[in-house]
């Protein structure tokens, strides 16, 4: 990063030698313009129209790419996954004294949801070169780095059938039933995924959890029904490989039809609110 940007700086007071311009005015009009191209983030094709053809893009995690046609087709992708929103602000700018070359530098911020459905923010620095073609300033290369390296969201897991280790379930959860913690710490505002073993007629009171709550049927059959009050005729029922997404703050309950077990994915910490606070098993 560095080194690209003493690059740039090499690049703009190289080309002071040329016919000198208003410096200050167009300082002005590339902040306005890199202000437009921020305006017009959540739009890849109009994006798009600020890049000249030959433009390198390059993000971290991310490979870079050269040419106006081949960024869009790699961003546009991006710019369509759940909650993605992108954003920057320019706090300077340096211009040529050709007026013809430039730089624009500032923070970003960075959102898409993560597996819950909860935005993840990432935030950092950017610069932006700039070269006037036919009067107008298009962007030549733009990079951005995270404020900090960005850590994985969980370790890397494998575990074979035959070593996944069952426990007890929670106190808040009925007694009978078996838990697994394959990857992470329900208790703590990370992610995590478990499974629920359950025996047959095993019931789960009307609850509802402050985060979302992804549920996969491994085995058996998984009952399911969405309100604050158990209704046997409103259940229903989902075979394995089936999935459903308990929203946060959404009532269901549900039951076990046969020896069940499900898999629990999402982000902690992992909270059962029961409706009725007599039906919570930690309370008796």
């Amino acid at each position: 990063m560095r080194r690209f940007i003493s690059l740039v700086v090499v690049a703009v007071v190289a080309s002071s030698c040329a016919q000198s311009v208003n410096v200050e005015q167009e300082k002005s009009a590339l902040l306005a313009r890199d202000a437009e191209w921020s305006s017009v983030a959540s739009d890849v094709p109009k994006w798009g129209t600020f890049l000249s053809a030959d433009a390198t893009f390059a993000m971290a995690g991310m490979p870079p790419m050269k040419g106006s046609q081949a960024i869009i087709a790699g961003v546009t992708p991006m710019a369509k996954a759940p909650g993605f929103k992108v954003s920057w602000k320019a706090s300077s700018a340096e211009v040529s004294s050709s007026g013809d070359i430039g730089y624009t530098n500032g923070t970003y911020e960075l959102s898409v949801n993560n597996a819950a459905g909860k935005p993840a923010v990432e935030k950092g620095t950017y610069i932006t070169t700039w070269k006037k073609l036919n009067g107008v300033w298009q962007v030549t290369h733009d990079m951005g780095a995270p404020e900090a390296p960005a850590n994985p969201s969980s370790p890397m897991v494998v575990t074979p059938v035959a070593a996944i280790k069952w426990m007890d379930a929670p106190p808040f959860l009925p007694k009978g039933a078996k838990l697994a913690v394959l990857v992470g710490d329900p208790s703590q505002p990370a992610p995590f995924t478990v499974r629920l073993q359950m025996p047959d007629g095993y019931k789960i009171a009307p609850h509802t959890h402050p985060t979302d709550e992804h549920v996969t049927v491994i085995s058996g059959t998984f009952r399911a029904a969405m309100g604050e009050k158990w209704d046997d005729k409103a259940l229903g029922d989902f075979a394995p490989g089936s999935y459903a997404n308990m929203a946060a703050g959404m009532a269901h309950y549900a039951a076990a039809k046969g020896a069940t077990v499900v898999q629990v994915h999402g982000v902690g910490p992992f909270v059962v609110n029961y409706i009725n606070p007599a039906d919570d098993p930690s309370k008796k």
